[in-house]
């Protein structure tokens, strides 16, 4: 999780809630540079196909970028399928067949 002040224009100035949210994200999450490490590293490092990259502190909410699990939908072959067809759908852009590995 990273603060990034994406929510800031839901409440108005005056009122507590965005002060009490700016003290929670800022114990529990990272900087928006250190949030963004995961994905960059998956984008630019030699990793194996079929992984994920995420944080590696505690319940992956923040940390440095290391290869972690991925959740049961992540891993539902259905799942994914449906999503790249309503992908393809939505863009009329045809991806091209990939196979893939268990890491």
């Amino acid at each position: 999780m990273a603060a990034t002040n994406l929510l800031n224009h839901l409440e108005g100035e005056r009122s507590t809630l965005p002060r009490l949210r700016t003290h929670i994200t800022r114990r529990l999450s990272q900087t928006d540079h250190e949030g963004a490490q995961p994905t960059l590293h998956a984008a630019t490092a030699t990793i194996p196909g079929n992984s994920y990259i995420g944080p590696d502190g505690f319940l992956q909410g923040r940390g440095a970028p290391k290869l972690v699990s991925r959740s049961k939908s992540a891993q539902d072959p259905a799942l994914a399928r449906h999503l790249r067809q309503a992908s393809e759908s939505l863009t009329g852009v045809t991806f091209p067949q990939l196979t893939t590995t268990t890491p």
